[in-house]
């Protein structure tokens, strides 16, 4: 007699066949016993108080001023995821690293969670160039920046305003504004637009009278037969131990998911616009060969200004970048800073 399998045996048999074979390199809580990390919090502009881990080399001496370098995590994601891992790698290297947790998220303040604004999520990276700044072992005009996923596109807005944000790189970056107006590839409609729109803000009228927050989608929590690639590929780092935590304050089932009323303030956000004035200060932009979002780091590329450079990693898809360590272009993240912030 044949036994049949339930479909939810054959995705988790299909998941650790792949986590196995293809994904062994996944490394996101890496530790490192040539580095020491310090739990910081600083306020921004604003007042509100952000979380963060200084990530600082043992072999540091007594006296010398370092280049230091700001780790900015994936939209609805936390320091912990990714961030902490660039970090530590980076300072193996002989910088100083500081990965943060942006304003609504993880351990960093802001009412109500989740929510989005744009504004004060650029604002973030600039307050941590303000505490780095300010410390007696920093080099202030070697302060640069790692944003990744959509933490680039915020990164990206910060040294537009900033310029003491000496160096900008970014890992399979998402433009949130163009990927909240647009969708990926341009496939979402002018009338599709204008609903989302139109719902979150009848949303408002539920939130203001004291109803449940509604939250927008994000990583799935299940996956079917059904499910598509880039839902899958969100899934296995987000809803697995590869990547999964709790982040301060909150639960793994809100991760990735941002308030509905507040997610369309990302239609008015446009990072790229005046990018070219970043110039004359470097820009790296990294993605992979097959990441869904590498029409975002083209982009970037084509409108930024000299010196730029676009980095493609052969074989990498979007979230191979957040921990695949032999996939992350270390090497070359080292080069560029080391160049650029005189290391």
């Amino acid at each position: 007699m044949k036994r049949i399998l339930s479909l939810a045996t054959i995705l988790l048999i299909s998941f650790a066949v792949s986590f196995a074979f293809g994904q062994t390199d996944a490394d996101n809580f890496y530790k490192s016993d040539l580095v020491n990390v310090e739990k910081v919090f600083f306020p921004n502009q604003y007042k509100m108080k952000v979380a963060g881990n200084l990530f600082l080399p043992k072999d540091m001496k007594k006296g010398k001023k370092y280049p230091a370098i700001i780790v900015g995590h994936p939209m609805g994601a936390v320091k912990e995821q990714s961030a902490n891992l660039y970090a530590m790698k980076m300072a193996e290297r002989g910088f100083i690293t500081l990965s943060i947790d942006l304003s609504f998220w993880g351990g960093s303040e802001g009412e109500p969670r989740n929510a989005v604004l744009p504004e004060v999520y650029a604002e973030d990276f600039s307050a941590a160039v303000d505490f780095l700044g300010t410390r007696p072992f920093i080099e202030r005009n070697s302060i640069g920046v790692i944003g990744i996923c959509g933490s680039g596109s915020f990164a990206i807005s910060a040294a537009k305003i900033d310029p003491r944000l000496k160096a900008i790189a970014t890992i399979s970056m998402y433009n949130m504004g163009t990927a909240s107006r647009n969708g990926l590839k341009h496939t979402l409609t002018l009338e599709q637009r204008k609903q989302i729109i139109a719902e979150a803000a009848e949303q408002r009228y539920v939130e203001f009278l004291g109803g449940e927050t509604k939250y927008a989608s994000g990583t799935v929590h299940e996956l079917t037969d059904k499910s598509a690639p880039i839902e899958r590929e969100f899934y296995e780092f987000y809803r697995t131990p590869r990547g999964e935590v709790t982040p301060e304050g909150a639960s793994p089932l809100t991760t990735t998911h941002p308030t509905l009323t507040s997610n369309v303030k990302f239609m008015n956000f446009y990072p790229f616009a005046d990018i070219e004035t970043i110039s004359p200060r470097p820009m790296l932009f990294i993605t992979g060969e097959n990441a869904h979002s590498r029409e975002f780091s083209e982009e970037a590329y084509r409108l930024a200004a000299e010196p730029k450079e676009l980095y493609i990693v052969s074989g990498a898809g979007h979230v191979d970048l957040y921990d695949r360590v032999s996939l992350i272009p270390f090497d070359k993240l080292e080069s560029f800073f080391k160049e650029y912030l005189k290391l």
